[in-house]
């Protein structure tokens, strides 16, 4: 009986795991642009917000679209060149093994200028409850 009670468990467990890593993840996804939740938790000392560290894909010409996040982003780039237009400034280029960091609320498109996929990844500390990704438009 306590296998079954145990086994009942792990399976909820797993449901709200997953569910809390997809919380926001799906909405306003553009053709070619896929994101990956990578690792989701608990800021230390601070209940109200969570670490998110997300991969993103880019197909050639693919872009994110204009959003915000509730908090802010922290972004390595690891294959390909991307281009972050951040409103009110002029685009910057990023290429593989560079970085950069969008603040909360700042409002941003990233696209993939290459020729071949791009991928970066994400770690960003968010509001908890928020979506990880606000279309801006």
């Amino acid at each position: 009986m306590n296998r079954i009670l145990d086994a009942g468990r792990l399976v909820a467990t797993v449901l709200l795991v997953v569910a809390a890593m997809a919380e926001g993840l799906a909405i306003g996804q553009q053709p070619g642009f896929v994101v990956t939740p990578l690792l989701r938790t608990g800021l230390s000392a601070d209940p109200g917000r969570v670490v998110v560290i997300a991969r993103g894909e880019f197909a050639p010409g693919a872009a994110t679209g204009r959003h915000s996040h509730a908090g802010d982003e922290y972004a390595t780039v690891i294959e390909g060149t991307l281009e972050v237009a951040v409103t009110g400034q002029p685009p910057r280029r990023y290429v593989a093994g560079e970085a950069y960091h969008n603040a909360r609320g700042v409002v941003h498109d990233t696209r993939n200028v290459g020729q071949t996929r791009a991928r970066v990844v994400s770690t960003l500390i968010v509001d908890a409850g928020r979506p990880l990704i606000e279309p801006a438009d």
